[in-house]
């Protein structure tokens, strides 16, 4: 929970860009957070959102690290070329899109690489806001192995026919029977994506399978209410939406 560590704990972080072999056995980069001292960790695969890989999500990955996790952060974006996050996010969406099968395939394999590591203690969460919500979800529901997963905010799980690409076939609400991980999601009552009629519509589709699921709505609070950098951040809703989140994973990942 925030402020819940001893003044006289030890606690620290390492972190640093690393590459790991993703999906199709392509390298690719990573924002790698490890807790410092000898104690194993359970791991988080953290999913950027559709601004990149950006400085925001490297915070988001260190404030996870200082909670205790150890958490890898795939550049999803690495195959479309370099350059500023925000340059690199502006080829992605010219260009349609990372495709789904990409992400799922990367986050797959960066649970892998954290189980394969000596610091990892057994369990492992996704997480990811906007569209990382998104791809968590549809990571979780198509990869076998999670122990949880968290959708902060995540657009585009529920999409009408006419709105499925050939980046995008299968709207994540579709594989709703496959998801075999406790879910988690925050959303803000003033966002356009998801809107509440669609967060309602996602929580009759898991009632109906019997998935495990807790869901989180928030008044006065629109789409990225945790975005502290931007107009959109609500202090009081964000602050009790990362007491959701440290909850939900010390229930599922440390205990």
């Amino acid at each position: 929970m925030w402020n819940s560590f001893r003044t006289d704990d030890h606690l620290g972080i390492s972190a640093q860009i690393t590459r790991y072999q993703a999906g199709n056995g392509d390298e690719i980069h990573a924002y790698v957070v490890r807790p410092t001292g000898e104690a194993r960790a359970p791991g988080v695969v953290l999913v950027h959102h559709m601004p990149g890989w950006d400085e925001f999500t490297q915070e988001l990955a260190e404030r996870l690290g200082r909670h205790g996790y150890f958490v890898i952060c795939p550049d999803l974006y690495c195959r479309f070329g370099h350059g500023t996050p925000d340059d690199v996010a502006a080829k992605v969406r010219s260009e349609g899109g990372v495709h789904d099968d990409s992400v799922v395939a990367d986050c797959g394999a960066a649970a892998q690489w954290l189980r394969r590591d000596a610091l990892f203690s057994g369990k492992v969460g996704i997480i990811g806001p906007c569209s990382g919500g998104r791809h968590a979800l549809l990571t979780a529901s198509r990869v076998r192995g999670f122990d949880a997963v968290v959708d902060l905010w995540g657009g585009g799980v529920i999409m009408p026919h006419d709105q499925l690409t050939p980046a995008r076939p299968v709207a994540p609400i579709d594989y709703t029977a496959d998801l075999d991980a406790p879910l988690l999601g925050l959303f803000g009552n003033d966002d356009q994506s998801p809107t509440p009629a669609q967060v309602d519509e996602h929580q009759a589709e898991l009632e109906k399978h019997g998935k495990t699921f807790e869901f989180h709505r928030y008044d006065g609070a629109g789409h990225g209410f945790f975005y502290y950098h931007t107009p959109m951040y609500r202090q009081q809703q964000a602050m009790d939406g990362w007491e959701k989140v440290f909850a939900f994973f010390q229930e599922h990942l440390k205990s």
